[in-house]
């Protein structure tokens, strides 16, 4: 639920570090024709820094091949969570008929190699955006906003994937994924729950009120985010690798849309949103939220009103609210010690905040909000201080 890469590989993390000699070996029994040459030697290795999930090392042979390397994370694994095997099959199904889902080398699933599951890939070279555009990338308002609708066409071209050809029909569950993406990611709330953020539970109960049916079954990633996406060193508007298959499933592309656009901060949002932001979406020349959805739509086929998307719209922010708050509770509990997760609460109350506010404009007039939101900051700030 991260992302696969920062911008930068640095030195390996103690607590990340793996015996590099029992991967050489085992990498050029197991790597498949072509590759043993490639692969003499000890490469060097460095690590991304990116991300609170899966990690993900970079491997640089003396003979200039460059690879990926992806771990689980050690301790105490969520169920279902963390599967090199699955991302491993999607990512190998689809290179051939979606060839930005970087090229495949080696799954290893015995743990005596480096004590757990891990896969290795291609590596794609290229600039990814993170909170800024990387310096590479030109900022007229023309080329941002190429940028910016090349990313949303490699979103519908993914969603156009033939499933039944790449061998990935039986990822999905049939009918009921909306159903079962509200009713999953409302247990997952509860359960991750501190009592210094608000309950969510007006918004599960609208959620659970006014799901629709699902509108169709697509390969979906999940996570499709900036910082997820490789560009094109000769043109940095031309997106060639698309990342982190962690999340990927089949089910509903508008669900798929409303995760993405969860993380989508616009120059106009207020305040506390922009302090969150974590993708250069504010920049002059990107769509706002509402030109996206109807540039995805008119890409797509799909007819929908203002008040169809807002259940998407609600539904994104809540599952993001969701992701932030299992963070979140391992900082409240102490099982991370990163400052970064220390605001991530407010960020959650934030985000319920917003979800009312959609709620409120589909229904009925909104009341002041302003009261409410002042006590639950208060609250928020004073558990900080015990």
């Amino acid at each position: 639920m991260t992302p696969i890469l920062s911008a930068e590989a640095r030195a390996v993390r103690d607590e990340d570090a793996f015996d590099v000699p029992a991967l050489a070996r085992w990498l050029r029994e197991n790597a498949g024709p072509g590759w043993s040459a490639r692969l003499a030697g000890r490469p060097e290795v460095e690590q991304f820094s990116g991300g609170a999930s899966n990690l993900t090392y970079l491997l640089r042979y003396p003979g200039g091949a460059e690879l990926i390397l992806r771990r689980p994370p050690a301790g105490t694994k969520a169920e279902g969570a963390h599967d090199m095997a699955r991302e491993y099959r999607i990512q190998s199904a689809l290179h051939p008929v979606f060839p930005l889902a970087p090229a495949t080398v080696a799954l290893c699933e015995d743990p005596a190699v480096l004590g757990g599951p891990f896969y290795v890939m291609e590596r794609v070279a290229g600039p990814i955006p993170r909170k800024e555009l990387p310096r590479q990338t030109p900022r007229d308002p023309a080329s941002v906003a190429a940028l910016c609708r090349r990313v949303i066409d490699l979103l519908v071209d993914l969603h156009h994937v033939d499933i039944e050809k790449a061998g990935l029909a039986d990822l999905g569950k049939g009918e009921g994924y909306v159903g079962r993406q509200v009713a999953g990611w409302s247990a997952r709330y509860r359960a991750a729950r501190t009592r210094n953020v608000g309950s969510f539970e007006r918004v599960m109960a609208w959620l659970a009120e006014n799901q629709p049916a699902d509108r169709g079954a697509v390969l979906i990633h999940n996570d499709f985010r900036f910082d997820n996406i490789v560009f094109d060193p000769a043109d940095p508007t031309v997106p060639i690798a698309l990342l982190d298959w962690e999340m990927a499933t089949v089910g509903d592309p508008l669900m798929d849309l409303g995760g993405a656009l969860a993380y989508w901060v616009q120059a106009d949002d207020g305040p506390l949103f922009r302090r969150f932001r974590r993708q250069p979406t504010h920049v002059h020349g990107m769509m706002s939220r509402a030109e996206v959805v109807a540039y995805y739509c008119e890409r797509t086929g799909i007819e929908l009103t203002e008040d169809q998307w807002s259940f998407y719209e609600v539904f994104g922010l809540f599952r993001l609210a969701g992701i932030c708050q299992q963070i979140y509770h391992r900082y409240y509990h102490g099982q991370t010690t990163n400052p970064a997760f220390r605001w991530f609460g407010i960020a959650v109350i934030a985000l319920e905040w917003r979800c009312r506010r959609i709620i409120r404009r589909t229904a009925r007039p909104a009341r002041d909000p302003r009261p409410q939101r002042r006590d639950c900051l208060r609250r928020f700030m004073s558990s900080l201080r015990r």
